[in-house]
């Protein structure tokens, strides 16, 4: 399968070519996988590599195709029952933690039904009105190839074998200097603002008061962590939030998801685990008990996205497409960059909370973010699991508090 074009502006490219990217990006994920590998699913949070690549095709036949194309007919009437995710709008669906015990369809009919599906798309490119429903389909693929990486992640690391995925890329984490970027208060505008796609939850853009901080300019590393660690981080209450304590204490955590004496796991298996690089796999519990074990604290999101708009001051904006952010088939790991994007998704102290004036958009889709708006946190930035060009400063993700099995870290704030 050729690896996508890697087109730096990849909002300005055209519409199709954007479309065939992204699905091709989502097969060559896939290529290095047994039927076994893309069928285990080793958690409920979690799905099967098969799963993700048959859900976003049921996205594409059901909310395009089904709907505006007109003498579609489905590939198998069946599988939209297997392949919904969470939209009740569209009827009953196999329990979530079952996806797993689907062996059929085989992952060479999940893949012929893309490529019949892909097809059928090329009819809908020039319908100016389906535009905007096409950008959220190639936005929702893309967060299922995040997911499919993570989640394949954390299958692999059940087998005692530890297996690989790709080769090792052997790549070496660079020491960035200390630094903070200094804020000095006041009113900020919040919320996507500029020309292009963004999710529904980013808006309405809107203003907030700030209190002088800083951001720091690089994320925590392994090797800040494992001072954590051997400071008796994971022993000490004082440091935990109630229910991060009662979390530690239930199940047992002593480090960072995947870490074991001096290695990781990854994409490539055991790996040497690298003392610069950026912590990662790390829950909000856990983000928040280094943050006051250093004596720093976590930033809001709207901090951190006034940072990553160059509010700051003099200094130029971020750029969201830099950093290490995925755009070919290879084994994302964090290495440190010095932006704010593409090492880790980056835990803020906000609850995942609907903006003033926020109303989900009607229909089946309108279920994608708003339903969701209870017990989480927001996190900032990209991860080097994510797809090129697709974050930016106004984008939320959001997880559970006890949640680690995506590439998750943090970047500790201060009042000043």
């Amino acid at each position: 399968m050729p690896h996508p074009e890697q087109v730096p502006a990849f909002a300005d490219a055209p519409l199709k070519a954007r479309y065939r990217a992204v699905r091709a990006l989502s097969e060559a994920l896939v290529a290095p996988l047994s039927e076994a590998d893309a069928t285990i699913q080793s958690m409920e949070d979690a799905s099967p590599a098969k799963w993700h690549l048959a859900h976003v095709t049921w996205f594409w036949e059901t909310f395009l195709l089904r709907d505006h194309l007109a003498g579609y007919a489905l590939f198998d009437e069946r599988w939209p029952f297997v392949f919904n995710s969470y939209y009740e709008a569209e009827g009953e669906r196999i329990a979530r933690f079952s996806r797993g015990m689907l062996s059929r369809p085989t992952l060479a009919q999940v893949l012929e039904w893309r490529a019949h599906v892909d097809a059928a798309m090329e009819l809908l490119f020039d319908r100016k009105e389906l535009q905007p429903l096409i950008e959220l389909g190639l936005a929702h693929e893309q967060q299922h190839q995040e997911l499919l990486l993570t989640d394949i992640k954390h299958a692999l690391f059940q087998n005692p074998l530890g297996v690989a995925m790709w080769e090792d890329t052997g790549a070496a984490a660079e020491a960035w200097c200390d630094g903070w970027f200094g804020h000095p208060g006041g009113v900020a505008r919040i919320g996507h603002q500029e020309p292009g796609f963004a999710f529904d939850s980013e808006g309405p853009a809107h203003r907030v008061l700030l209190e002088p901080f800083a951001l720091s300019s690089r994320l925590v590393t392994n090797a800040e962590w494992a001072e954590f660690i051997a400071d008796g981080g994971y022993e000490t209450p004082t440091l935990w939030l109630s229910d991060g304590w009662a979390w530690v204490r239930r199940d047992d955590i002593r480090a960072p998801l995947y870490w074991r004496e001096e290695e990781h796991f990854t994409h490539s298996g055991w790996q040497p685990r690298l003392a610069e690089a950026p912590v990662t796999h790390i829950s909000y519990f856990e983000a928040d008990a280094f943050a006051t074990w250093s004596g720093n604290r976590l930033p809001t999101e709207f901090e951190w996205e006034a940072i990553a708009r160059g509010q700051e001051g003099e200094e130029q904006a971020h750029d969201p497409s830099g950093g290490n952010q995925l755009d070919s088939a290879a084994p994302p790991l964090p290495v440190g960059s010095p932006g704010l994007f593409g090492d880790c998704w980056q835990f803020t102290r906000s609850a995942y909370l609907p903006y003033p004036r926020f109303k989900p958009a009607g229909g089946a889709v309108g279920e994608y973010n708003g339903k969701f708006m209870s017990g989480q946190f927001v996190l900032k930035g990209a991860s080097c699991a994510t797809a090129r060009g697709h974050s930016r400063p106004s984008y939320r993700n959001f997880f559970y508090p006890h949640q680690r099995w995506q590439f998750t870290g943090l970047r500790l704030a201060r009042d000043v």
